[in-house]
């Protein structure tokens, strides 16, 4: 941990070390989620449906306020598409068994056969950006960074990292 000093708290703006971070990794974010979006969309798919599809795809399904805290979709954004989803035949919902108030959430033959054609070609679209950019121990030590970073963001509400 870093210790702070006063030219952190009142000094040049150049000296603040989340003035340092902050602009390239959103830069970093942003670039990633044009990329990311562009290729999700060019396989026929919203960004948020293919974010439900990855979540859902190689489980026995979900809740929706489990599907809610895993995926980057807002709950009011969530439950519209869901029912998109539902109509283009890609999920099934029921009753939960253990929670009547629950609904559970599953991919359909169909859904599960857009996350096989979607989900690797995704990964496979995106990795030869971070190989071009980092090395395999850079790789790791960035994760190891984020996550420190997330945490200290999200101690005060640890479920809502969940969602990363």
């Amino acid at each position: 941990m870093m210790k702070k000093n006063k030219s952190q708290e009142s000094g040049p703006a150049e000296h603040r070390v989340s003035l340092r971070i902050i602009r390239p990794l959103v830069e970093a974010y942003l670039g990633f989620v044009r990329e990311s979006d562009r290729h999700v969309r060019s396989m026929g798919l919203t960004p948020g449906q293919f974010d439900v599809i990855a979540t859902l795809g190689d489980t026995e399904g979900m809740s929706c306020r489990e599907l809610s805290v895993r995926t980057l979709v807002t709950k009011g954004t969530l439950t519209g598409l869901l029912d998109r989803l539902l109509l283009k035949g890609l999920i099934t919902e029921e009753v939960s068994a253990t929670d009547r108030r629950s609904r559970i959430i599953r991919l359909s033959e169909k859904g599960d056969e857009v996350f096989r054609r979607t989900f690797d070609t995704q990964i496979a679209y995106l990795d030869p950006f971070f190989e071009r950019a980092l090395t395999e121990e850079e790789i790791e030590n960035l994760r190891t960074l984020l996550l420190k970073i997330s945490d200290e963001f999200f101690k005060k509400t640890p479920n809502v990292r969940g969602k990363v």
